[in-house]
């Protein structure tokens, strides 16, 4: 028998972090299901409605999805005519993406089931202790930007 086990994981902020992500992703999922959006592709369509024009590395920076992934998003949103994207004034050689109109309804669409997820996903812990939670997990991914 390994040692450690199921105690051990309970007490990793490693697995404990991952497994709250696929809690969050299912609820995602089932609040957010008619939108047809994964969290990420929310996340990526949230970004670009409050910034037009970025480019992807911008997206990589702002989201923190890493690059190969966010490149599979946006061919996935192109395809399904959710941004459009078209060269980059400051550089050439990259292309700056904008929500179609058909992305914007996606986006409008998704945002309740996505607050709801939210308010779901917060609401497990005591009142007092939310916006220490969120403060946290902000604590978190700005290290690790560093």
């Amino acid at each position: 028998m390994v040692k450690g086990g199921k105690d051990h994981l309970e007490r990793s902020a490693m697995h404990l972090l991952h497994r709250a992500g696929q809690c969050a992703a299912d609820i995602f999922a089932s609040e957010a299901r008619t939108s047809g959006l994964t969290p990420r592709q929310f996340a990526v369509l949230t970004v670009v409605a409050e910034e037009e024009g970025l480019t992807q590395t911008d997206l990589v920076e702002r989201t923190g999805i890493d690059r190969s992934t966010l490149a599979d998003i946006v061919a996935r949103l192109l395809g399904r005519g959710l941004i459009q994207r078209r060269r980059s004034k400051d550089d050439a050689r990259a292309y700056a993406i904008k929500l179609s109109p058909q992305g914007a309804r996606a986006l409008r669409e998704a945002q309740p089931g996505a607050a709801a997820a939210d308010q779901k996903l917060l609401a497990t812990l005591p009142p007092g202790k939310r916006q220490e939670f969120l403060e946290t997990l902000n604590l978190i991914v700005s290290a690790a930007r560093k």
